[in-house]
């Protein structure tokens, strides 16, 4: 018995411009929450709960459209096991920077509830470390492959 033969194909040029165009509108999604006042729309001096909460989402965002762009570059094979870890890497990341943005809200923080959350130093390295994290996820999903070899004439 024969193995199946692997075809791949080349990568969607459709997917990874979705995947982009999405990491764009998360990046914009982002930049509103942790700059509204880029935007006229900072209404407190501090940074409270929904511009933590913007942002948060805008880095959800950032993530689904990188990883629907970096898998269209596979183009249907299956991930190596580095791209395997590095989208595990990506999860985490959000889970850190999450947990870590709204560590108030849960109870968690410098400032738990009923006071008003307030996004300090600690929860900004958090928030940092979890988007370290994502970003090294992001590289282990880059498909790295060997290059052709040139064929020389002689």
């Amino acid at each position: 018995m024969s193995a199946p033969a692997i075809t791949t194909r080349p990568p969607s040029l459709t997917r990874i411009r979705f995947g982009l165009a999405i990491t764009i509108l998360g990046l914009a999604v982002f930049i509103i929450g942790a700059k509204p006042e880029w935007f006229h729309l900072d209404r407190s001096p501090v940074v409270g709960f929904v511009q933590i909460a913007v942002f948060l989402v805008g880095l959800a965002i950032i993530c689904i459209g990188g990883y629907i762009g970096l898998a269209a570059l596979w183009g249907g094979e299956q991930f190596s096991i580095a791209a395997d870890i590095g989208l595990r890497l990506v999860s985490t990341g959000y889970v850190i920077a999450v947990f870590a943005g709204m560590a108030d809200v849960f109870g968690l923080g410098a400032h738990p509830l009923p006071n008003v959350p307030f996004f300090g130093p600690w929860q900004a390295r958090g928030v940092e470390l979890g988007e370290l994290v994502i970003a090294i996820g992001f590289l282990l999903l880059i498909p790295y492959r060997k290059p052709k070899p040139r064929h020389q004439e002689h």
